[in-house]
């Protein structure tokens, strides 16, 4: 059942931006799908960093993870704004645990979503390679993942407080949607910011 907060939390976060993009509906204009810049670094449309609350919720909780990403440009940008939306843009990240804890590598894809020019949400998917517990006897303070890699899905609301920067509230999960003898999952919940160039 823990596997099924993800799309609550995706419900709201895009619920809360709805609310946020009326509280300015003299701003808003017909929704954009993220465009890649024109001008970037080779294939690489943006860098994030952040730090999570490592899965304040249960085991493993109390400490701060690191959070690194990078995106890369879309491989074709539809003209249409609301079909662009449906063309993802690749993700690689990592979120390293600063207490020893579970830390992992993830890849997989981005949809963005542009409330006005400066709100936006985003849901990703794809798959995570971890270090954590596996085995069917773990200690009291870890997390039993049951396999690895895992499935792992995010969902962010985004501020862009320049056309170059942007500030995000996000939300990560990670777990094996049963098909490992263990499931608990982990979530990881903070704040990041992204770098377009």
């Amino acid at each position: 059942m823990r596997s099924l907060r993800l799309p609550l939390g995706v419900l709201l976060l895009v619920t809360l931006g709805l609310f946020a993009s009326e509280a300015g509906a003299a701003d808003l204009t017909t929704p954009l799908a993220y465009a890649p810049p024109v001008v970037g670094v080779g294939l690489i449309s943006e860098l994030r960093g952040g730090v999570l609350a490592h899965n304040p919720a249960a085991r493993e909780s109390g400490s701060v993870d690191a959070n690194l990403e990078i995106l890369f440009v879309k491989p074709f940008q539809p003209a249409d704004p609301a079909m662009a939306f449906f063309v993802p843009r690749l993700h690689l990240g990592t979120t390293l645990n600063t207490a020893g804890d579970t830390s992992a590598v993830y890849a997989g894809f981005t949809w963005t979503y542009d409330f006005t020019d400066r709100l936006f949400a985003e849901i990703s998917v794809g798959a995570g390679f971890h270090n954590g517990k596996t085995g069917r006897v773990v200690p009291l303070d870890r997390i039993a993942l049951g396999c690895s890699p895992l499935f792992r899905e995010s969902a962010s609301l985004g501020y862009r407080l320049s056309a170059n920067w942007s500030v995000m509230a996000t939300v990560e999960h990670m777990s094996n949607a049963g098909l490992c003898h263990d499931n608990p999952g982990i979530t990881n919940y903070g704040v990041r910011v992204g770098y377009v160039f």
